[in-house]
């Protein structure tokens, strides 16, 4: 029997870093697994020096419902420290989001545990974000709930997950990346330990195509 718990992620502003360093902060064109176990952390309360073993064994995979658009911003910092210990006087770095981007994402694991993340996502211990703390969601967390299925037929059977993403998908076919042992590609968001040590490991992926028509998917 496998159990998921479906999450939907859609806002204006989405931000889901990968590789980002210094100056250039990036966003991935879905939903990282670190991201969203960063997003589940701050629904339960977890502080950064919190392990979560639990959460990462969790088997993690997202539906692209629509692809965001990229956009850019400058933020200006004072008083950065540098690398080389020194003070700085202004830092401008570039910062990327995605537009009106809309995921579904899904977490695959022991029925007790996803119900208890859930009750976090309907009773969050502080604000959950998108990616970062000015990304706000605009649908609740909690819609979706814990499917009685395993991840990639949920991913599939499930409904869009904004009107807006339904009208404009038509009949075409959408993005799933699912975490794949023997899946070809690799993505470097594994959290290792707490996110205090900011160490994350690599986890192999297969991107799968799922076919949306006339508001049902195949």
């Amino acid at each position: 029997m496998a159990f998921t718990l479906l999450i939907p992620l859609v806002g204006p502003l989405q931000s889901w870093g990968l590789d980002a360093r210094f100056d250039i902060r990036q966003t991935a064109p879905e939903p990282s697994k670190s991201a969203v176990i960063g997003l589940l952390c701050c629904c339960m309360g977890r502080d950064r020096t919190a392990s979560m073993d639990d959460l990462s064994s969790l088997k993690f995979g997202v539906r692209v419902d629509q692809e965001g658009t990229l956009l850019r911003d400058f933020h200006t910092a004072m008083d950065v420290i540098g690398a080389s210990g020194k003070k700085l006087s202004t830092v401008v770095s570039k910062r990327w989001y995605l537009a009106d981007a809309a995921f579904l994402a899904g977490f695959e694991g022991p029925q007790p545990f996803l119900e208890k993340i859930h009750q976090a996502l309907v009773h969050p211990h502080w604000i959950p974000c998108l990616g970062r703390r000015s990304c706000i969601p605009s649908v609740p967390l909690w819609a979706w709930g814990i499917v009685e299925l395993p991840m990639e037929k949920a991913l599939q059977q499930s409904p869009p997950v904004a009107n807006g993403a339904s009208k404009s998908m038509g009949s075409k076919s959408m993005r799933m990346v699912i975490e794949d042992p023997d899946g070809s590609q690799v993505r470097p968001d594994q959290p290792l330990a707490s996110f205090s040590q900011r160490q994350f490991g690599n986890r192999r992926v297969s991107t799968r195509l799922v076919l949306h028509t006339e508001g049902q998917f195949s």
